[in-house]
C-alpha cells in the first residue's frame, strides 16, 4: 500500500487521542483519501480469524496508553508509540551476596534518544560505579559528532575504559587493576531504532511475537572466536572444578570494562553491537538482565514470565524474585522497556516450575 506523507499524517492523527498502543485509525475506512487502497473486511485473511482490516496493534486488556510519535511515524511509514521512561520497570536485588555490585541507569539523552544501561561489577564496585557515573556523558559527547549509534557506543565504551584506567592508576593500588564490570547499553532513537552494545555476560533480549530474540552474545572463553583471541594474545584458557572456563584462571569473561591486568592477555573493552528496527505491532518489550538472572533462567523463560505481568515494574520485580527462588545467589538486576505489543502475547499455558535443576539452565544450557 502506498501512502503519501499527508495521507499518513491524517491516518496517524486520528490515533493521537488516547488510543494506547493501538493504531485504531488503521481499521477505519476513509474513501476520500487519495492513494490509499483499503483491504476487504472478509474474515481470516491471514489465518487469524480476524477481519483483514483488524488494526495493526490490536486491542487487549493491559496495553499501555501512550500517544503516537507523529514525525518519526511519517518518516518510517508506520505508527510509532512514544516510549515513556515512567513506564520502564527496573529492579535490583542483592541476592545472597554481601554487597550489590550491579548498577543500572535509565535516562533521556536527547529529545529523541533514550538510554538504558546495566553494569555488573566484579572484584569490587569501582568499575561499575565509574560506568554508572560517566558512561552517559561519554555517549552524549559522542552523539555531538557522530550519528551512527553503533559507532557512538563503540567509541564511548573505549573512552570509558581508558578513563577508568587513568583514574585507578592514580591510586597506585595494584589490586584495583583487577576490578571490572560488564556493560550492556541500549539506545532507542525515534522510538524505532534500537542499538545495543555489550561486553561481558549481561544480556539484552527482545520479545517479538512472544519469542525471545537475543540481541547480545555472552563474551566467554567457551566461544571459539573469543578463545582464539585470548590465546593469540598470550592468555590462557583454563577450566575450574565445575567446568567453567576462565581467562588466566581468574575471569569468566573475555570482554569487560576494567580488568586491566588482563588486557595483555586479550581481554578487551570493545563491544559487540546490534541494530534492530522495532516492529511495534509484534515487539512487546526489551529486557536487560545481569548474570544473576541469566544463569538461573532461560531466555524464553524470562520472556514468558514477563508476558504474564500487568506492567513493566511488576515484571522487573517478579523476574528478580524468581531468579532468587530458582537458586541464584548472585545480584540480580533487570530493566524492562515496554513496546507497542506489550501485553499482547500472554501465554496462558506457562506456569512457574520450582523443581527445575539449576545446572540444566543458564549459561550451560
Amino acid at each position: 500500500m502506498s501512502v503519501s506523507a499527508v495521507s499518513l499524517s491524517r491516518l496517524l492523527r486520528c490515533s493521537l487521542s488516547s488510543v494506547g498502543w493501538s493504531a485504531r485509525c488503521a481499521c477505519m475506512r476513509d474513501p476520500t483519501m487519495p492513494g490509499v487502497r483499503w483491504n476487504s473486511t472478509r474474515l481470516d485473511a491471514d489465518g487469524s480469524g480476524r477481519p483483514a482490516t483488524w488494526d495493526s496493534f490490536g486491542i487487549w486488556d493491559n496495553r499501555i496508553e501512550e500517544p503516537i510519535l507523529l514525525p518519526p511515524s511519517i518518516r518510517y511509514g508506520t505508527p510509532i508509540p512514544q516510549i515513556s521512561l515512567s513506564k520502564v520497570g527496573c529492579a535490583s536485588h542483592i541476592g545472597r551476596r554481601r554487597d550489590n555490585e550491579d548498577r543500572f541507569q535509565v535516562s533521556k539523552l536527547m529529545h529523541n534518544v533514550l538510554y538504558f544501561a546495566l553494569f555488573d561489577g566484579h572484584g569490587g564496585p569501582q568499575a561499575a560505579d565509574f560506568c554508572h557515573k560517566h558512561m552517559e556523558q561519554h555517549i552524549r559527547n559522542c552523539l555531538e559528532v557522530e550519528t551512527d549509534l553503533q559507532a557512538v557506543l563503540s567509541e564511548a565504551f573505549l573512552q570509558v575504559d581508558a578513563a577508568l584506567a587513568a583514574e585507578l592508576q592514580m591510586y597506585g593500588n595494584a589490586s584495583l587493576m583487577m576490578v571490572g564490570t560488564t556493560a550492556t547499553v541500549a539506545l532507542l532513537r525515534d522510538g524505532i531504532e534500537l542499538v545495543v552494545a555489550s561486553v561481558g555476560d549481561s544480556r539484552a533480549l527482545l520479545c517479538r511475537k512472544g519469542k525471545a530474540r537475543k540481541l547480545t552474545d555472552d563474551h566467554t572463553p567457551e566461544r571459539k572466536d573469543e578463545k582464539h583471541r585470548i590465546r593469540q594474545s598470550g592468555g590462557l584458557v583454563t577450566w575450574n572444578s565445575v567446568g567453567q572456563a576462565n581467562v588466566n584462571g581468574r575471569l569468566a569473561m573475555t570482554r569487560s570494562i576494567g580488568d586491566f591486568d588482563l588486557k595483555k592477555s586479550g581481554v578487551i573493552a570493545e563491544p559487540e553491537t546490534t541494530l534492530t528496527l522495532l516492529q511495534h505491532a509484534h515487539d512487546s518489550f526489551l529486557v536487560l538482565t545481569t548474570d544473576g538472572i541469566n544463569f538461573s533462567m532461560t531466555n524464553q523463560e524470562i520472556c514468558d514470565i514477563i508476558n504474564q505481568c500487568h506492567d513493566p515494574t511488576e515484571a522487573a520485580n517478579v523476574i528478580a524474585e524468581q531468579a532468587l527462588q530458582y537458586g541464584s545467589e548472585d545480584n540480580s538486576t533487570v530493566i524492562v522497556v515496554p513496546f507497542g505489543a506489550w501485553g499482547k502475547h500472554q501465554n496462558a499455558e506457562y506456569t512457574y516450575d520450582m523443581s527445575r535443576n539449576f545446572a540444566s539452565i543458564g549459561r550451560w544450557s
